[in-house]
């Protein structure tokens, strides 16, 4: 199955948005280095079908993200993953706009007690960046840790949904 692909400006910067006839399959951070893209048969996204439904969709949902005028996303997802990542992702979905959970909490949360550095794999591997929130998990500390898109990014995710203290200047985009 063919994956159309598009790209949308943000205040956090270009994202590349990934779709096939099923959902959307990924949103991948412009400057961050994704190996697997490579692996995908991609086509330019034309707007029809299903794929181009769903970019368009997205495309939609992100800009009222971004604007906060949306708090959640109500998105066909395709992230195939092992059964545990599967369970992090669902996990990951849960955490409320602007609430933060530990990748211990998140652990004990889904059955895993002590296997926070899994999750944290587990995480680190999530396609849909954003839309499945990875960034609302954090240290345990409150430690902003590891974020494919950069601690900086997170940081203005999470100050952008109140989650931490901070000033976000939305006339401009966050430096990367």
């Amino acid at each position: 199955m063919a994956t159309a692909v598009t790209r949308v400006s943000s205040p956090i910067g270009d994202l590349t948005l990934l779709a096939n006839d099923a959902g959307l399959v990924g949103l991948r951070f412009e400057t961050t280095r994704y190996p697997s893209l490579a692996l995908v048969e991609t086509r330019p996204d034309d707007g029809r079908g299903a794929a181009g439904e769903t970019l368009a969709l997205a495309r939609r949902q992100l800009d009222e993200y971004f604007a906060r005028r949306r708090t959640t996303f109500d998105l066909p997802l395709v992230s195939p993953g092992t059964p545990f990542q599967e369970k992090v992702w669902s996990a990951l979905r849960t955490i409320p706009f602007g609430g933060t959970e530990s990748y211990a909490a998140l652990a004990r949360r889904i059955g895993a007690s002590g296997s926070a550095r899994a999750v944290g794999a587990a995480n680190g591997q999530n396609p849909i960046a954003i839309i499945v929130p990875c960034h609302r998990v954090i240290g345990a500390n409150g430690e902003l840790t590891g974020f494919g898109g950069g601690i900086e990014r997170k940081r203005w995710l999470l100050v952008h949904e109140g989650a931490i203290p901070g000033f976000l200047d939305t006339s401009t985009s966050v430096d990367v």
